[in-house]
């Protein structure tokens, strides 16, 4: 058994840098061992993967100039002060 355990909120905190490898090893295998056993986690965990995998199927459109301009144009409103 491990030393610490890697509680279910440090894994939301954590969890982008172990799916990119940029973990450090102590903390990725706290990680696999924690998800051995949190089916919650693992349920968050494949969810993420998920959002992940359709963000990168989504193409980049340009917009249409028309809409791009009103679009703008509703941002500035909306940050101008009352």
């Amino acid at each position: 058994m491990m030393s610490e355990a890697m509680e279910c909120a440090r894994i939301a905190e954590v969890l982008g840098d172990y799916l990119d490898g940029t973990l450090p090893g102590d903390q990725a295998k706290l990680l696999e061992w924690h998800l051995e056993g949190c089916r919650p986690c693992i349920a968050f965990v494949n969810t993420y993967k998920g959002t992940i995998a359709a963000a990168n199927r989504l193409r980049e459109d340009e917009l249409p100039p028309e809409l791009k301009k009103r679009l703008l144009a509703f941002l500035k409103q909306q940050t101008q002060p009352r």
